[in-house]
């Protein structure tokens, strides 16, 4: 009996222990050095009243990218999410097969669309989903993600939301942030997953959206998708759309390399006046636990350097990329 209650006893110890250790490190998956520092500099000056650099909750506003910043970007989802709905178009209409952007879909030609930007797949999703309800395609997105996988890893695309980006949110909701997703990808679509892989509620997912038209349909008012993109939630249009869904400029942005669209989100959150701001962008340079890639031109990483912007290394300082590694 004394042996099971000293076994208790220091079960109980260790336990405690691990609560004390997790309460003292918000970032567990970081690696320690100049970044998490930063970071956690950061938020403790902005949140300790009396200081200079106090910064009200009200005013705690942080904006983060989605793709390549919050979870993986390679394959584009929105891509994986047409493909199919391509598939049934080209089957009543075998014509598409040869036009673009169509053909690049049902032959899974990245290439194409990497070199025609945000643009390009933005144009597919109009031109497959326009035409319908936006229930109807709410409905199509929650299909989705209940099935749709990764193709490296297996795992549903929701699940591959970076685990030390994750971490990071709650630390600034902790701390009484609000986090915001501004991403050029289609905002119905992440608004589909957001609460479930961020915790980010829907109504704070800024991005790339067609036009909608409150219409009679059937006897029924809906709201009617156009045929039209309504804004491109990408480089200089993203300081444009937290203006008109914020009404405030970010004290932290975050993005990552690849195209150079976040640079002008991270620009715009550094010229905040009045109260100290802090920027992230996150650099793919983890070959072997997800994927190397950036802008021929480092121009994301020239934008860093020569604004004094934190560069999140994958490979030095995450120790876990995703939540599901072993």
């Amino acid at each position: 009996m004394k042996t099971l209650r000293g076994t208790f006893a220091l079960l109980a110890v260790s336990l405690a222990s691990l609560t004390a250790t997790q309460a003292q490190d918000p970032l567990p998956s970081w690696n320690e050095g100049k970044t998490k520092e930063s970071i956690i500099a950061f938020v403790a000056n902005v949140t300790k009243e009396g200081s200079s650099d106090f910064v009200p909750p009200a005013e705690r506003i942080a904006t983060f990218d989605n793709d390549g910043t919050l979870w993986c970007e390679q394959p584009v989802v929105e891509l994986v999410f047409t493909e199919g709905k391509v598939k049934e178009m080209a089957a009543k209409d075998p014509s598409l097969k040869e036009k673009q952007p169509f053909k690049a879909a049902l032959e899974h030609d990245r290439a194409y669309f990497e070199t025609g930007g945000m643009k390009t797949v933005l144009e597919l999703v109009v031109a497959t989903h326009a035409n319908t309800s936006q229930k109807d395609f709410e409905e199509e997105v929650g299909e989705f993600f209940k099935t749709a996988k990764h193709p490296k890893f297996g795992v549903p695309f929701s699940k591959t939301a970076y685990l030390p980006m994750v971490e990071l949110l709650n630390y600034l909701r902790a701390n009484g942030f609000q986090t915001w997703i501004c991403s050029g990808g289609w905002m119905d679509v992440m608004r589909g997953v957001a609460q479930e892989a961020y915790g980010i509620p829907p109504q704070q997912v800024i991005g790339s959206s067609m036009k909608e038209q409150w219409m009679e349909k059937s006897g029924q008012y809906v709201l009617w998708l156009q045929p039209e993109l309504l804004t491109i939630c990408d480089h200089a249009g993203k300081p444009v759309n937290i203006d008109l869904h914020i009404g405030k400029r970010p004290v932290l942005a975050a993005g990552n390399v690849r195209t150079g669209g976040d640079i002008e989100m991270l620009r715009y959150c550094q010229q905040r006046k009045g109260m100290p701001t802090f920027q992230l962008m996150v650099n793919h340079d983890d070959a072997v636990r997800e994927f190397a890639y950036g802008e021929k031109n480092h121009e994301s990483l020239d934008a860093a350097k020569k604004n004094g912007w934190t560069v999140v290394s994958m490979k030095d300082d995450w120790k876990r990329v995703f939540a599901f590694e072993r």
